[in-house]
This record gives C-alpha cells, sequence and structure tokens, in this order.
C-alpha cells in the first residue's frame, strides 16, 4: 500500500465491478454501500464513506481492501480518449473457431483493445479498441484477424457518446 492509499485518496480513479467477480459469495449491504459511495466520488476519503455508511474509517479501509483483494471492483482512472489523441473508438464483433477462452485471452493480450467479452448471439465476441485514427484502426483490424481463431471481424465505429455510467451492480 502506498502513502496515496494510506491517506485515504483514490486519486480520482473510477470504481467499477472487476472481471472475474461471478461465483463469490453475494455482497452484504455494507459493501454495496461503500461501492455506491466510491462509484459517485473514487476520491473520497474513507471517514467521509464511514459516516454515509454507518461504519468507521478503519471499517470502511479494511472492506475496501477485502474488495480490491477479491477482484470485486478496481480502482481505476476514467480517460476521455478524445483527450489523450485517440479519436477513434469501435466495437468489434468477431466470429471465431476453436478454443473460445484462448482466443479472447489472445485479444486481450493487445494494447488498444480495451474490452473483451464472450457473447451469445451472432459474434463469439466482442471487442472494444481505441484508436489514433483510421489507419491505425486499419492496423489494428489486421492484428486482430491474424490471430489464429478469428474467422471474421465486424467493426462498428463510434459516431457519438451519448451515455456512459458506471453506477452498475449494487441494487
Amino acid at each position: 500500500m502506498n502513502n496515496r492509499d494510506q491517506d485515504n485518496d483514490t486519486g480520482g480513479r473510477r470504481i467499477t465491478a472487476a472481471p472475474g467477480g461471478a461465483g463469490q459469495a453475494p455482497l452484504d449491504d455494507a459493501a454495496k454501500l461503500i461501492i455506491e459511495q466510491l462509484q459517485k466520488d473514487g476520491r473520497q476519503p474513507y471517514s467521509t464513506i464511514g459516516r454515509a455508511v454507518g461504519l468507521s474509517e478503519a471499517a470502511v479501509r479494511q472492506r475496501v481492501q477485502r474488495l480490491l483483494d477479491a477482484g470485486v471492483m478496481q480502482i481505476v482512472a476514467v480517460t476521455d480518449p478524445l483527450q489523450l489523441g485517440f479519436p477513434r473508438q469501435a466495437m468489434i464483433g468477431l466470429r471465431t473457431d476453436g478454443d473460445l477462452e484462448a482466443v479472447a485471452d489472445r485479444l486481450a493480450e493487445l494494447d488498444e483493445v480495451n474490452y473483451v467479452v464472450i457473447t451469445a448471439g451472432s459474434f463469439d465476441l466482442l471487442t472494444e479498441v481505441v484508436c489514433r485514427n483510421d489507419d491505425h484502426l486499419l492496423e489494428i483490424l489486421q492484428r486482430l484477424r491474424a490471430v489464429e481463431g478469428v474467422l471474421s471481424t465486424e467493426v462498428f465505429v463510434y459516431l457519438k457518446l451519448r451515455k456512459q455510467t458506471y453506477t452498475w451492480g449494487t441494487a
């Protein structure tokens, strides 16, 4: 744990449900309330969260650490890809052959891929990518298509973001 964590400052980071949380014991009400508070403002001090949920600062700190250690949530910075020089975003649907999880794992290793999900329906996998421009998107597509087991891709270029939230999962 670094000094920043000890100061109860999450540094403007977003709290999301972490991948791989399935199969764990259900969260109690206090854990859900803590997550809700962090989803509203990931920079809140544990003392402020404690007052909101009826727990001590120490209890909140311990519970947050357990939630992080268990992979129930993660604390991350939410960035605006456009502000970072990545004005092109796209969702890519992939049809695959062979070991679906192995293909998903290989796609997840690519730096530009920020989301990989195994699906039911028209596509076996969906990935989201952020790109500098259309040439960069084409380069990424070529790398995705070169992954063993990828049969075909369909690209859905984002034109305008209308809604994006991170407050699910505690109701």
